[in-house]
């Protein structure tokens, strides 16, 4: 169990950084950019929609023929990168309704002062969403925990199994260890339980924030 956790927390981890990164700077440039057409920026907003309304995991058989054209599969990046992939759209999304509702001219202010872009969203912009970004971190560390059809296709190796693949290892081809599975999911869930134990007040924020305005 040690081994499971370690891969998961390892791939989280990661995962959690680069989405993060990568979204709020999409979602920056959506809420404050000025497109020279508007049918362009029409196009993404329809594109990220399109990523939430389709289902990740028909995605499975291409990912896995990439994969291995690109031989990464079984490593940690065959799963990173689809789980950075899956979590653009929602991420950006849910970024790009609260930053429409901040102020501009609180940027403005810093421009004036001669703040840098880069500067900019490390002293004002991210530290006003916060409540958002830990919203984000919190569904996709649960997302990742209990993630499996990725896991079970991309990876082989028991040492790199995360937890929820090291669990469905209960169930053979011709029995099921039925007191492994429960101790095995309870050990699954008791984290979750109390992570979002602590972190709840965040998701309740996080997803109210941005959607009154006044």
């Amino acid at each position: 169990m040690g081994t499971l956790y370690g891969n998961t927390f390892l791939i989280a981890a990661v995962t959690i950084a680069i989405e993060l990164i990568i979204t709020f700077m999409s979602s920056y440039a959506l809420s404050r950019m000025v497109f020279r057409s508007v049918r362009l920026k029409q196009s993404i907003m329809a594109l990220l929609l399109a990523g939430l309304a389709i289902p990740a995991f028909i995605l499975l058989f291409p990912v896995y023929r990439i994969t291995i054209s690109l031989g990464l599969l079984n490593s940690y990046v065959s799963l990173i990168i689809p789980y950075i992939a899956t979590s653009v759209s929602f991420n950006t999304l849910l970024f790009t309704g609260f930053l429409r509702g901040f102020p501009r001219e609180v940027e403005e202010a810093a421009i004036i002062d001669g703040r840098s872009l880069f500067t900019l969203c490390k002293s004002i912009v991210v530290p006003v969403v916060m409540p958002v970004v830990a919203t984000v971190f919190i569904f996709n560390v649960l997302y990742i925990w209990n993630e499996f059809p990725f896991a079970v296709t991309l990876i082989n190796k028991e040492s790199m199994q995360t937890i929820s693949l090291g669990i469905s290892q209960f169930k053979g081809r011709f029995n099921i260890d039925y007191g492994g599975i429960i101790a095995a999911s309870t050990l699954l869930i008791i984290p979750q339980l109390v992570f979002f134990a602590i972190f709840q007040r965040f998701i309740i924020e996080g997803m109210t924030a941005g959607a009154v305005k006044g």
